[in-house]
């Protein structure tokens, strides 16, 4: 087939190997700058690849999505979701309310539901351990994914107690696993610009390999599309597949477009307007040939990037559509135009058009069930 698109001998060799073994970080950063029958080539190889490892099945999720607060103590320039405690738009639900939204999510056929919420000043890590006993107590059986790595250190600073002792914690009181996001782009440089009070990337690796020792699975996002470089989203991946070699705690890595268009970095002019199409293929299709499969779960954002294009993107290498989600208000507020629920019928639509398989699962992937 790619001896057929009479491409260049290099990038030919690269891809043919990929076939069965994973690419270099060098290798990768040269798919990623490819054009033309190149770019065509890279996208053919990383659905084989896909194929090859997880099948023709497209898997999603029945979830639900809290997020508790839009107060925040952060200073991220990508965020348009935080407001000041005085804000008439700000807002913090109690643990009965995160409770009583679980309890609607989980009668109309929610598995899991996603908590999440900004750097408030009054909560701690006590503060999210009875969040997840209160949910534990009334939804004994509903997954409970929770709390992203900033608010893991963030609830352990405030409560002065190890980022092990928090961990452990939440994980006896319920807590199943943890979103990987705040990673946005691993590399110091970049975060002092980007996200200046989060962690340092160091601390990031810290806190994910201290949950996946602690027995609490994670998944890996990458934020994409506003100051980093090439080089950049390649050493990203490339620090989350030591991880993956190390602990195998990710359960799946979720490429994430920059929502541009209320952010203060944009608004500021220090930010460009998103990837393009044309990147966003060769995120995903570079990852899948990065992570082979030791990372088998790539996951395209329909919030992000529509379901049109998300379908699209599902033949570049990724194999999951995410969750059904609600009330998912962090990419809204950035300027995502894509809706923030949607029905298990839209999946289903988009996957056997592709002539795919859809198939429900849970949130670790060991259970999956074609509809």
């Amino acid at each position: 087939m790619l001896e057929l698109l009479k491409i260049d001998t290099h990038i030919e060799d690269i891809l043919m190997n990929s076939l069965e073994k994973r690419i270099s970080s060098k290798e990768a950063l040269t798919l990623m700058k490819t054009t033309g029958r190149e770019l065509q080539a890279l996208l053919i190889t990383a659905d084989i690849r896909r194929e090859r490892i997880v099948g023709n099945n497209v898997t999603y999720i029945k979830n639900w999505n809290i997020n508790f607060t839009n107060i925040c103590t952060g200073t991220c320039g990508f965020c348009a979701f935080k407001r000041d405690e005085n804000n008439s738009e700000s807002y913090f639900l109690s643990a009965e309310e995160i409770v009583k939204r679980a309890r609607t999510a989980w009668d109309n056929g929610a598995k899991e539901v996603c908590i999440q919420g900004g750097l408030h000043p009054d909560i701690d890590a006590y503060y999210y351990e009875d969040i997840i006993l209160k949910l534990r107590s009334e939804l004994p059986d509903i997954y409970i994914h929770a709390f992203s790595p900033m608010e893991i250190l963030y609830g352990a600073e405030k409560s002065d107690i190890s980022l092990s002792e928090e961990l452990k914690m939440l994980k006896n009181a319920g807590l199943d696993s943890i979103p990987g996001n705040a990673a946005e782009i691993l590399n110091d440089d970049i975060r002092k610009i980007l996200c200046p009070s989060k962690m340092n990337t160091a601390k990031w690796i810290e806190i994910v390999e201290t949950a996946h020792n602690t027995g609490i699975p994670t998944t890996c996002t990458m934020m994409y599309g506003h100051i980093e470089e090439l080089k950049h989203r390649v050493e990203h991946i490339d620090i989350l597949r030591s991880i993956q070699e190390k602990t195998g705690g990710f359960t799946e890595f979720v490429p994430l477009t920059f929502m541009h268009q209320n952010t203060p970095i944009y608004c500021e002019g220090l930010a460009s307007p998103g990837s393009t199409g044309i990147e966003d293929l060769k995120v995903y299709a570079v990852s899948r040939l990065m992570f082979g499969d030791l990372l088998p779960n790539i996951q395209v954002s329909w919030v992000k990037l529509g379901f049109k294009f998300a379908q699209i993107c599902l033949t570049a290498g990724a194999n999951d559509l995410g969750g059904t989600l609600g009330e998912e208000n962090i990419s809204k507020s950035a300027g995502a135009q894509y809706g923030v629920q949607t029905d298990p019928q839209n999946f289903q639509r988009v996957i056997r058009n592709m002539g795919r398989i859809p198939a429900e699962r849970d949130t670790l992937y060991k259970d999956i069930r074609l509809v």
